[in-house]
């Protein structure tokens, strides 16, 4: 009987869902979108509260009872066990590929129409946390937005969302993330407009403040209206500290490209280790080494930056070998500087371990201490007197900017989270000049780079962001008639006959390419008779000077038709005809596509 009753109440959760569906699909779509805006809004704030309270209640599990004036031998092994449990659920509980969140998300819109696999709804709540509360030096903001988006993604597939809609969905959880994980509201809209979101109407524009609304509502709701960062800031700006701003922009774009490029060069060399498991152990134990010597690698470090913001030093000495030399300020400077250095290879090899997690949370770090080492250096030697306030939260800014390339996300955030608007002037200053050099000496952010041979980013170029929406695998043409390389002349005559094309590419048994004959080319010589058996087809072929390798993005293509003049291009894979794409086609597609997501 039980099992009866069991299975009435699937049918009946069976017809329920069948109803909204049919709902939904009766609903003005505009309606629709501001709805599942206030539900993916809730959502994401209870995913960012769920993932702060599973980190905060682990970490204070684990490291509650340690004492400030020494290092725990523990430090060495937390971090080992937290990647070590990540990687084992990844690998044999999960078995499926657990991405970087953000990175993901922007693949996701750029080369699945904004689809991400179901298991993203709860696989990285469980591995970041593990990954965080044991001292992954790394985020949790981009396993949130990794987290809602999946959500975003996969309500707006049940209730069959076209693929703009699916994608404004994926913006409205990322924003939805970003606030309830920061309980910054503005900064969160302004991200899904720079990184996410490429081309946003005012239709959607709605839906994303009221996404944003709601989950930092819900984040008020269960983890206070605090801010993030709490500064207490007790220096106005003054316009003769202006050249020391900009100098410290200059100083955090060179710590961001120190940052940027020391991620790839962890990549390139963890790539040439086979295997999970060596990779693991020397990822794992190197962090466990470097959290050891310097206690506040540990984690995201947001009790450290809170302390470095209010001008404490006291945190460089805390639960460190170091603890006893506390007090003596050319000891400290060498501790912010090592600090400072070290906590990106910290960050680098808890990715490389294998650990989940997100890049903003130390790269806030970062930057506190870069704006805490500028300004403490200048005041230790006499040059000028700077609040070490002021600078520990413009150096935030400036290293944001750099990173991740989001300089208007980079000013709103700091501002939220720190109630620092009183210093938006130095805060702009220092994330525009940190930005504009990072990218002149590094174009790409961490984020392009982390997507790195998995296709483009989208952008918001519209002419590429559209073209990168676009694939060669859906404009594949196979209606063309083959042709062998040993065949006769007599024998292409009859294809010719068959065909309602003028192109002829000719391919052997194994469908490897050799070349492509037009009839235009034999049109003088196609009803001479007496060449039917004795021309051979490879004699009459040639080989085109532009092809399409499969490997190529739309924009390689779109250029190759603008530079070629040619109507048709072939297609190949590693050197086997797989088609032809026609410029009709790729423009038609193009148009098909900024009238859908253009349109209101």
């Amino acid at each position: 009987m039980r099992y009866i009753h069991t299975f009435a109440d699937k049918m009946n959760r069976s017809r329920l869902l069948i109803r909204v569906i049919r709902y939904t699909h009766n609903m003005p779509r505009n309606r629709l979108m501001i709805i599942l805006s206030v539900v993916i809004g809730f959502i994401g704030g209870m995913i960012a509260v769920l993932m702060k309270n599973l980190v905060f209640g682990i970490q204070k599990l684990l490291t509650g009872g340690f004492s400030v004036d020494y290092s725990n031998y523990q430090y060495v092994l937390y971090p080992f066990i937290g990647i070590l449990l990540t990687v084992l659920i990844i690998k044999f509980v999960i078995r499926k590929t657990v991405r970087d969140g953000i990175p993901n998300v922007l693949y996701a819109i750029s080369k699945k129409g904004g689809i991400l696999d179901s298991h993203n709804m709860f696989t990285s709540i469980i591995t970041a946390s593990l990954t965080v509360g044991f001292g992954g030096s790394v985020g949790l903001e981009g396993p949130t937005v990794m987290t809602g988006s999946a959500w975003g993604s996969n309500l707006g597939k049940l209730l069959g969302l076209n693929r703009k809609q699916i994608i404004a969905m994926l913006g409205f959880s990322a924003a939805a993330a970003m606030s309830a994980i920061f309980k910054a509201p503005i900064a969160a809209i302004v991200f899904a407009l720079e990184v996410i979101l490429f081309d946003m109407t005012m239709t959607a524009l709605v839906p994303l403040l009221l996404s944003s609304i709601v989950a930092a509502l819900t984040s008020y709701a269960f983890l206070g209206q605090d801010a993030l960062y709490p500064s207490f800031i007790d220096h106005t700006f003054n316009i003769k500290e202006t050249p020391y701003y900009f100098g410290l922009g200059i100083f955090t774009a060179l710590v961001s490209v120190y940052f940027i490029k020391f991620y790839v060069f962890t990549e390139k060399l963890f790539d040439k280790i086979k295997g999970w498991l060596p990779k693991f152990l020397v990822g794992a134990g190197l962090l466990g080494g470097l959290i050891f010597l310097f206690p506040a690698l540990y984690g995201e470090g947001y009790e450290d930056v809170n302390m470095a913001l209010s001008g404490k030093l006291d945190f460089l000495f805390n639960n460190s070998l170091f603890y006893d030399l506390k007090g003596q300020m050319h000891v400290a400077l060498l501790l912010l500087l090592a600090t400072l250095l070290l906590k990106v290879v910290a960050t680098s090899l808890t990715f490389r371990a294998g650990g989940i997690g997100g890049i903003f949370a130390p790269t806030l770090f970062i930057g506190t201490m870069s704006g805490l080492l500028f300004a403490s250096v200048l005041n230790y030697f006499g040059i000028v007197e700077l609040p070490f306030s002021s600078f520990a939260l413009a150096g935030m800014a400036g290293l944001l900017a750099g990173v991740v390339h989001a300089p208007l996300t980079a000013i709103f955030l700091i501002a939220e989270i720190t109630n620092g608007y009183d210093l938006i002037f130095p805060i702009m200053i220092v994330a525009t000049v940190s930005y504009g050099i990072a990218r002149f000496i590094v174009p790409k952010s961490i984020y392009t780079i982390q997507l790195t041979g998995r296709g483009d980013m989208i952008t918001h170029h519209k002419d590429r962001a559209l073209l990168t929406l676009m694939n060669v695998e859906s404009l594949i043409e196979k209606d063309f008639t083959t042709i062998g390389p040993n065949q006769t002349l007599g024998e292409l005559i009859e294809a010719i006959k068959k065909s309602h094309r003028n192109i002829f590419p000719v391919v052997d048994e194994d469908n490897n390419f050799y070349g492509i004959i037009f009839l235009d080319q034999i049109r003088d010589i196609m009803f001479n008779r007496e060449l039917y058996d004795t021309t051979l087809v490879k004699n009459l072929m040639f080989m085109p000077t532009n092809v399409v390798q499969w490997e190529d993005d739309m924009e390689t293509v779109a250029g190759k038709f603008q530079h070629s003049g040619k109507y048709n291009l072939v297609i190949l894979k590693d050197g086997k005809y797989m088609g032809f794409v026609s410029r009709a086609n790729v423009f038609s597609q193009y148009r098909s596509l900024l009238n859908e997501l253009s349109e209101e």
